[in-house]
């Protein structure tokens, strides 16, 4: 098989997921990228996000950011924490994601981390939290992800 047929038969997945096993964040595309969230680094079962300013038409009525924003960067942080241990063979989707919010977040930075818990070969589960500006958790979140092969 030439090289252009081996290149030509991997998929956007495979090529994501290599992206994020070898911490290259900065080649990192989402569309919610826009929103101005960004990862840090990734890890070997982890990912470290910034959110810097979330944008007004991210916030509420009260100007606090909007909790399905913030669902959105904890998505990002967990599809990017699970994506760093999957095998080329390997997809993984949400089966269930839980939310606590423990204070309002303003439109301040954000940081986010995201981290494996444990792996098994159908199943994954995750926390996050997400602390303000000041330091104080703000939001933690936990999620079970299903394993599968191509």
């Amino acid at each position: 098989m030439s090289v252009r047929d081996e290149s030509s038969r991997r998929s956007p997945l495979i090529e994501l997921n290599r992206l994020i096993k070898d911490n290259r964040v900065s080649e990192y595309s989402s569309p919610n990228l826009a929103l101005g969230m960004r990862p840090v680094v990734f890890g070997a079962g982890t990912a470290q996000w910034v959110w810097e300013q979330p944008p007004p038409n991210t916030l509420n009525p009260f100007g606090t950011v909007q909790g399905g924003y913030v669902a959105i960067l904890i998505d990002e942080m967990f599809s990017t924490a699970i994506a760093s241990v999957l095998e080329a063979a390997e997809w993984a989707m949400t089966v269930e994601f839980k939310v606590n919010f423990l204070r309002a977040l303003n439109p301040k930075p954000l940081h986010g981390e995201a981290r494996v818990l444990r792996r098994t070969r159908f199943i994954a589960f995750l926390e996050a939290q997400i602390t303000d500006q000041s330091g104080a958790v703000a939001v933690t979140a936990s999620s079970t992800w299903a394993i599968a092969q191509r």
